[in-house]
Formats: C-alpha cells, structure tokens, sequence
C-alpha cells in the first residue's frame, strides 16, 4: 500500500493555468536521466508509480502524486583519500620533491574523475502529493532540506510557484507543552502516544530529554515542563487511524497506519495492480485533507496572510 513515512506540508496558490496537463509538460521537460560515468549527482523527474506508468504525474480524484528523483555516485572520502595519498607518495618519490597544497588539489580532482566511472550508485526518490482544490503540497521527506529541493526543481519546470509553509495562530510548542499539563486537553481525535522530546527554552546552553515509553502526563514530566522545558516533539494518534510523531515545526513524522486500520483497507483495496495503486493516492490524499484542518484548528486556526 502507498503511504507516506513522512510529511513536510505547505500552503499552495496554484496559478489560474495549473492543472494535471501542465504540470506534466513541466516535468517532462526535466526527465530523470542516470548519472554519466563521470558524474557525481543526477536529478530529474520520474513516473511517481515504479514503473506502472509512464507519465510523471499520477492523478486520482484530483490528488496529483509525483516524484523526483536522485542518483548520485557512492564515492566514500576515506577512498579519495587513500588513493591520493599514494599519487603524492610516488610522485614525491619518482621526483624526488614536496608535493604542495595546489598541485595536491589538482591530484584530488584527477583522482576523483577516474575512480568515479568505478563507484556505485544510489538512486533516492521523493514523493509528493500536490492538492490545487485543498491548496497544499505534501512532501514525503524526512528534513526541511529534502522537501525545500523537490519545490525548487518543481519551481524551475514551472517557472513559478507559490508555496509557504503553514502559520498558525498559537505557538505550536507551547500548545503542544499545555497538552501534557492538560490545559488543555488534546482536541477530539488526537490521543497521546508514550513518546515525546523536551527542550529548554530558558538555559543559555539547550537541554533536551527524550523519553519513550512513558506516560506523558506524569508528574515527573510536569515538573519539566514547570521547570521551563517545552514539548519540541510530540507522538499522537489520530482517530484510532494514523500514528505519527509531530515537530513543533508542524512537520510529521514516522507516519504509520494503525494496524487495524491497515488490514480494514486492505480488505478493501482491489485486485488490480493500478487500480490498487489509484485507490492509494485517493486515500492518502482524502486522510490528509482531513488531517490538515483539524491539525491547523488545533494550533488556534492558520494565519491568513
């Protein structure tokens, strides 16, 4: 079943011209291609279905799935660095002179352009799930690094793109901190997990504690929080559904189904292999459009700009 580990997610204004087609042309316009022998990282756009289709946008019932792609050259440090030691050893022997810092960074470049043809290569693909009607893009990306790439290579293809990342009214640590004082309560259909992150927000130099497995409501985390520490990271289920563990950054993260709620789609899910996979994209995208307001209005509602 396809589903999503993780979830950067923005607001998105789509241009009055944006639809499936044209979002296809643009990626088309930057296929993945492998890496040359010579080189060290490739990226370009790819079918987002491992090889069901060939178009670079899937759609299903309005949700868009794509995918970018990533190769590059498994070429570790300790390697280069081994084999230039040996280029510098022959030459200050056969020469019998210094080998010095420029001319021994020309060497790296030299020794790195020939063993490159030789190294392995790691292909990285990063989903997302673009939303006009809704108004969001949802990366499947662990870091803020890794999602921000996929929305500058969708931005370059499109010429343009008008995304933020979400704001909302009521400090999202904070919020997060009252939860396990239970002031207030977690909103209807969001349950404490047994897992979170404390940071100091007071000390010069910041404190963290993470404590798995516990009941978050206890007084010996109470008394951390009275102490001046703030929920940074906080794990939740979500209407007996979805697990995941949310940052204060409004990023999720280690997203899982529940088991119950796995099988019962499952049971669901059809026969064929593509009509599997369009029922997937329809239920990530129809959970997520659910999950987002009421993420949102728990935070005091979005900040409208």
């Amino acid at each position: 079943m396809l589903w999503f580990k993780n979830a950067v997610w923005y607001r998105f204004t789509p241009d009055n011209d944006f639809s499936s087609e044209t979002l296809e042309r643009a990626l088309e316009s930057k296929p993945f291609t492998p890496c040359s022998r010579h080189e060290l990282k490739r990226v370009g756009w790819s079918s987002p279905t491992a090889g069901l289709t060939d178009s670079p946008v899937f759609t299903s019932n309005g949700y868009m799935l794509i995918c970018l792609m990533q190769e590059e050259r498994i070429l570790p440090g300790s390697v280069v660095r081994d084999a230039l030691n040996e280029r510098v050893e022959k030459i200050e022997q056969e020469e019998g002179r210094k080998v010095y810092r420029k001319e021994r960074a020309t060497l790296k470049d030299e020794v790195t352009f020939e063993l490159l043809p030789r190294a392995f290569t790691r292909r990285r693909p990063t989903h997302a799930l673009i939303s006009p009607e809704q108004g969001w893009i949802l990366v499947d990306a662990s870091s803020l690094t890794r999602a921000e790439q996929l929305l500058s290579e969708l931005r370059d293809v499109l010429g343009s793109l008008r995304v933020r990342l979400p704001e909302v009214q009521h400090s999202p640590g904070a919020t997060l901190s009252g939860w396990l004082n239970n002031e207030p309560h977690p909103p209807g259909g969001f349950e404490l997990e047994q897992e979170c992150e404390l940071r100091d927000t007071l000390a010069d130099e910041k404190g963290l504690i993470r404590i798995k497995g516990q009941d978050l409501t206890s007084d010996e985390i109470r008394a951390h929080l009275d102490g001046g520490m703030q929920v940074s990271r906080l794990a939740l289920c979500w209407e007996e559904q979805i697990r995941f563990v949310l940052h204060d950054d409004l990023t999720l993260h280690r997203l899982r189904l529940t088991d119950e709620y796995r099988d019962q789609l499952a049971e669901q899910a059809p026969e064929e292999e593509l009509a599997a996979l369009d029922a997937d994209v329809t239920q990530l995208g129809l959970e997520f459009t659910r999950l987002i307001p009421q993420l949102l209005a728990a935070f005091g509602g979005e900040l409208e700009r």
